[in-house]
């Protein structure tokens, strides 16, 4: 009975714990955002890679290695078989996606003039709405961050 009251008592320190967790916009919470203003004093023509690595090749690819597997030998030959093809199969599913898929895509790096006078470059695909001299927001920060025409 003693270690049915000690997982009971360890579930609500647990419960407490996560109902004093702090909800923002970092994790999933509603929040602010940062919008900045400025001009764009350059826009530059670039590439950026994409990361499309959703995994369904691997998993097609090791279903397919699986049922490859299944049809040599018998027993425990047979197993190990189908081991080798659902890694097999996995691996080359998991290349075939990449070489088709993760290719770099055409992107924008735009350098804006805040109004404080710092510059500040964004990379991000082609926003065929954006030109030198024009007003934008630039939206969130680091990796997040977007230009968007004002208005």
């Amino acid at each position: 009975m003693k270690p049915m009251t000690s997982w009971i008592a360890a579930l609500f320190v647990a419960a407490a714990l996560t109902g004093c967790a702090n909800v923002g916009p970092g994790n999933g919470g509603p929040g602010e955002m940062e919008i900045r203003t400025g001009r764009i004093e350059q826009i530059t023509l670039t590439q950026m890679q994409t990361n499309h690595d959703s995994g369904i090749g691997a998993v097609l690819g090791g279903v397919g290695g699986a049922a490859l597997g299944s049809l040599i030998g018998q027993g425990t030959g047979r197993d190990v078989a189908m081991v080798a093809g659902v890694l097999g199969g996995a691996l080359a599913g998991n290349y075939a996606e990449k070489k088709k898929y993760d290719q770099p895509q055409e992107a924008q790096q735009i350098i804006v003039r805040m109004k404080s006078g710092v510059l500040v470059s964004v990379t991000q695909p082609v926003n065929q709405n954006l030109s030198q001299g024009m007003a934008v927001y630039i939206e969130g920060t680091g990796g997040d961050a977007r230009v968007v025409p004002q208005g």
